[in-house]
């Protein structure tokens, strides 16, 4: 069939193509949109040699090949999100470390996402991003590609309740990571403002305030920096559980 190859490069680029764009990092404004077209034609030549679809047929119609489209869209937008979550988890984290320091009055603008975030959110996200692609996380997350057409090939998704109950729990445990994360700024400066309060309580003729914004800024980013620590631990694990993870999710997805 001469419109074979054709078909099977057009649906691996857009399995690629769209993990590629919720992938932190690419998915920047500040990344030309034709840089990140030209790196999904460049990683979808690498992987048409080596996914093998084996005897898969594929549909000779339109409407049969708008549904294989919708299926890889469904299959990248998952393996792009459960990436996704561990970073706006982390970003998370340094809005609620930034609220607590004092921060929150002075946001920036995110160059990534285009928005305003607290400076320390901004620092977070940064420095989870380095720390990915420091442990390889790319280089792991590029081999899941790989391996997800082993496991779940073209016309394989069969939506369950299994793989949706997955990607509730792991939004779910978002919000949990972010404050397991930001504990340290978080306890910390409560213990800081309690103190603080004991102080005016027994001198009230100190001016509390004077003394509590420079403070609160120090210990703050003392803390902050703790909870850095904290990030390049969780890192570390989530990296070690990401290939499962992903494996096991394109398992459940398999019709």
């Amino acid at each position: 069939w001469p419109w074979r190859d054709v078909y099977v490069f057009l649906l691996i680029l857009v399995r690629v193509g769209i993990v590629l764009f919720l992938f932190p990092f690419f998915n920047s404004r500040l990344i030309p949109v034709q840089c990140i077209v030209g790196l999904c034609l460049l990683l979808t030549a690498l992987f048409f040699p080596v996914v093998n679809l084996g005897d898969t047929r594929l549909p000779t119609s339109a409407a049969g090949l708008f549904r294989l489209i919708l299926s890889e869209l469904t299959v990248g937008m998952v393996l792009g999100f459960l990436v996704q979550i561990f970073f706006e988890a982390v970003s998370m984290m340094g809005q609620v470390a930034g609220f607590q320091t004092g921060f929150s009055i002075t946001n920036i603008i995110d160059p990534q996402n285009g928005v305003q975030v607290s400076i320390l959110s901004n620092m977070a996200s940064l420095v989870a991003l380095a720390l990915f692609l420091t442990l390889d996380g790319h280089h792991l997350f590029l081999r899941a590609i790989k391996e997800s057409y082993e496991i779940l090939p073209v016309g394989g998704l069969a939506l369950k309740e299994e793989p949706l109950m997955e990607l509730m729990n792991r939004a779910g445990e978002m919000f949990a990571l972010s404050i397991k994360m930001g504990a340290p700024v978080i306890v910390g400066l409560l213990f800081l403002q309690a103190a603080l309060g004991l102080l005016s309580k027994a001198i009230p003729q100190m001016n509390v305030m004077i003394v509590a914004f420079p403070l609160q800024i120090v210990l703050g980013l003392f803390f902050f920096g703790i909870s850095l620590k904290v990030v390049q631990m969780v890192t570390e694990k989530y990296l070690a559980g990401l290939g499962p993870l992903l494996m096991n999710t394109m398992a459940w997805m398999k019709g």
